[in-house]
């Protein structure tokens, strides 16, 4: 297991339903009870509307990879020990507008630093799982 990795405040009232849905294997987006437009990251306002009436809607969990950036030292140590490493950002397929960060796998159970980082394309379908790292699942990727 990972360890000493940057990671959420599960209690973040803004951000917890996020969390949450993580923990049972699910990729939710925050969208504006009101309008229903969809935003990520998750905020207390609609910044189309204005309303604070909040709903979590599930995704499918597919995208593509919209940007990527591969992180050399120096570098946080958890972090240097995994270097170089992938990052990825993935724009969702029903809404390339919502775009998740995290690192593309070669297996849903891989290291981050698994994957050659030459092999990365933008607009590589990918779809979400999710890996315990202490006591949050994080979303990651792996191809489709």
């Amino acid at each position: 297991m990972e360890s000493g990795f940057l990671l959420p405040d599960l209690s973040e009232p803004t951000a917890a339903e996020f969390w949450a849905g993580t923990a049972r294997g699910e990729l939710l987006v925050q969208a504006c009870g009101a309008c229903g437009i969809w935003r990520m990251p998750p905020r207390p306002m609609c910044h189309v509307c204005r309303s604070v009436e909040v709903r979590w809607d599930r995704t499918s969990g597919l995208g593509t990879i919209w940007s990527f950036s591969v992180p050399h030292p120096p570098l946080l140590p958890a972090y240097s020990a995994l270097a170089p490493y992938n990052v990825i950002v993935v724009a969702l397929d029903e809404n390339p507008a919502i775009r998740f960060v995290g690192n593309l796998l070669a297996v849903a159970d891989g290291a981050i630093n698994d994957v050659d980082p030459a092999t990365i394309t933008i607009g590589e379908p990918v779809r979400v799982v999710f890996q315990p790292v202490e006591d949050v699942a994080l979303p990651r990727w792996i191809r489709r």
